[in-house]
């Protein structure tokens, strides 16, 4: 089932259907078929979205207060039932995500994982070292999103504007600040440096980007790109999730160059938009919407609910997706988060895993602390997840997330790379 919430150029041939969602903050959901595909029964869709709500209502306090359901007592058709409840969380990964947050202690925490392609949540912990009773971060979108906005742009720009990730861009002023006397300034002098977009993303170059703004696309681009990863709207989980901002000035300005680069307080997400973000990426452009209920049953045992993915339809081609993956990889290879994930990389077991990322640090105000994100991908020929992973510290580093990303990727794969090893390993049975 296919969910949009966007419009452009290209959607002429589709059919939109305005479905009003109740208890979703009086939001409108968008909903449409291809053309092109098979079509969609609307009233399908309708149920699942329905049921999806109550779900999010009746589960939503234990959510938020880290406690992962498995029964409830909550209206469904209008009748009370006592649900029973099958989570998709993966017990193993769920307990390393909550280890890792033990063992380093930052001052706040959050880590959400994935499947990219369904929309499985596999894990979901949140951390407070001064209160172990504080309400779970991966639901708020109190973090400014920093330098992972930089997908948004770079998505703009290779899927919109047609760059490559070897387009040269010429820049001034130093590699991590962003001063308007350099980023407005067209000039070329024996001080500027040219780099590919590929480099900056990597290394997070943030007068590069705000020179890729404005010179390769106009603000209602960006605009166009940050709604199709679903900045200002709901998104329909099964659980509650506060909403991602982003404000796009209308105009060729600084303060546009500021918001291409990450470099605001102003635009913010949840962990959860972070890793639905890496997902779009790796799930070939297609942005699937997350659940964390696989099915309910009522007390004797008789189905009420299963899930069904949900997605946001193709909010970039197969081929950008794939240039921007190239953009994520040399993060993770050679940009800002190359020391955390340099031993994964490097080891020989993990060679057919390709892993990509971005990272973003900014000052945040609510919790006050140094915000670092990681948002990244991992994935083979059959598995595809996704993880965003953020940590604020008021002081002192405790721990990278993309160190907390990396440790979630082994874990993931590890089992599987032995599992494959072992059956290669194993001579085929009943031969001569």
């Amino acid at each position: 089932m296919k969910l949009k919430s966007r419009s452009d150029a290209r959607s002429k041939s589709l059919k939109f259907l305005l479905i009003p969602v109740a208890m979703m903050a009086c939001a409108f959901l968008f909903f449409r078929t291809n053309s092109g595909e098979e079509t969609v029964r609307e009233d399908k869709l309708k149920s699942q979205l329905e049921q999806r709500v109550e779900i999010s209502k009746g589960i939503g306090s234990a959510i938020r207060s880290n406690k992962l359901p498995e029964n409830m007592e909550m209206e469904w058709d209008g009748k009370p039932v006592k649900a029973q409840l099958k989570l998709s969380i993966d017990g193993e990964l769920q307990k390393e995500a909550e280890k890792l947050l033990r063992t380093y202690k930052p001052d706040y925490a959050a880590i959400f994982m994935m499947d990219a392609v369904s929309g499985r949540v596999l894990a979901m912990t949140s951390f407070q070292k001064d209160d172990p009773n504080a309400e779970n971060w991966n639901l708020k979108s109190n973090f400014p999103a920093a330098s992972v906005f930089k997908v948004v742009t770079a998505t703009a720009a290779v899927d919109k504007a047609g760059v490559s990730p070897q387009h040269k861009i010429h820049f001034n002023g130093g590699n991590y600040t962003l001063y308007r006397k350099n980023v407005m300034s067209d000039k070329v002098n024996k001080w500027t440096r040219a780099i590919t977009l590929k480099e900056a993303f990597a290394r997070s170059i943030n007068t590069a980007f705000g020179r890729l703004s404005l010179e390769t696309l106009h603000p209602v681009d960006i605009n166009d790109y940050a709604n199709r990863f679903m900045f200002n709207q709901e998104i329909p989980a099964d659980f509650p999730i506060e909403m991602g901002v982003a404000y796009v000035p209308p105009e060729r300005s600084f303060e546009l160059t500021e918001v291409a680069s990450g470099f605001n307080k102003t635009n913010r997400m949840s962990p959860v938009q972070g890793a639905m973000i890496a997902a779009a990426v790796a799930n070939e452009g297609k942005m699937v919407i997350p659940y964390l209920v696989e099915n309910m049953k009522d007390d004797q045992g008789q189905s009420l609910y299963h899930a069904e993915t949900l997605d946001n339809g193709h909010i970039m081609t197969a081929e950008s997706a794939m240039k921007v993956r190239e953009l994520m990889e040399e993060t993770v290879t050679a940009g800002t988060s190359r020391k955390s994930f340099r031993n994964l990389v490097r080891n020989k077991k993990f060679k057919t895993i390709e892993m990509g990322g971005k990272t973003g640090h900014l000052t945040g105000e609510n919790p006050r602390g140094r915000v670092d994100w990681f948002v990244g991908y991992a994935m083979d020929d059959t598995n595809r997840v996704a993880i965003a992973a953020v940590s604020i510290n008021k002081e002192k580093w405790t721990v990278k997330s993309a160190e907390l990303g990396k440790n979630m990727f082994k874990k993931f794969f590890g089992p599987i790379i032995q599992d494959r090893m072992i059956s290669s390993s194993t001579p085929a049975a009943g031969r001569n």
